[in-house]
């Protein structure tokens, strides 16, 4: 099992901001995706972040939903390898 972690995706220039919202899913639990792949979007103070899946595997688990708050390094879903 691995995290989708959104401090690995934490813009350098981001560093005092603490909260983001996770603005989309672009694959629904269940789906196999490969290491790379965008699995989601955030916002953090405007500017939106591609989320790429760590592994490749199948998702099994999100965690924070659309439109959801979350702060920096809180797993947003979670891929079976």
């Amino acid at each position: 099992m691995v995290d989708v972690d959104s401090a690995a995706v934490w813009p350098d220039d981001a560093d005092d901001v603490e909260e983001a919202v996770l603005s989309n899913w672009f694959v629904r639990e269940g789906t196999t995706v490969e290491e790379g792949e965008t699995v989601c979007e955030i916002q953090i103070e405007k500017v939106s972040v591609d989320v790429p899946a760590p592994a490749s595997g199948t998702l099994t688990e999100r965690t924070v939903a659309e439109n959801e708050d979350f702060r920096r390094g809180d797993t947003l879903g979670r891929i079976e390898t």
